[in-house]
């Protein structure tokens, strides 16, 4: 076997696992919005108000709204812990979002 073709297969593991690491962040992500979404709906509070509260430039938030969608109501819902949202938040860098939240926590 040449080198060159152990190369080309190395290269291509890279960019599926790259693929991979991209996709799972992508779904951790959308899992911090509905997290954010639900905890939203179990304090009576409005998750679009509040989002574009923290991030203005961003009216309509498509991941957002999606998961809006996927939300149940309180009386159906686990409780979701301040700590909970807040670390969430900022594991996926929404310092901004996180510190709107506090003033209603």
């Amino acid at each position: 076997m040449r080198v060159d073709t152990l190369m080309d297969g190395a290269d291509l593991m890279s960019e599926d696992r790259e693929k991979q690491v991209i996709e799972q962040y992508r779904r951790g992500e959308k899992m911090m919005i509905l997290i954010f979404a639900q905890w939203c709906v179990n304090n009576e509070l409005n998750a679009v108000e509040l989002y574009e509260h923290a991030y203005p430039q961003q009216k309509g938030n498509k991941e957002l709204l999606e998961a809006m969608e996927l939300t149940v109501p309180k009386k159906e819902s686990e409780e979701i812990a301040n700590d909970t949202l807040l670390e969430a938040l900022s594991v996926y860098g929404n310092e901004d979002l996180a510190f709107v939240v506090t003033q209603y926590m």
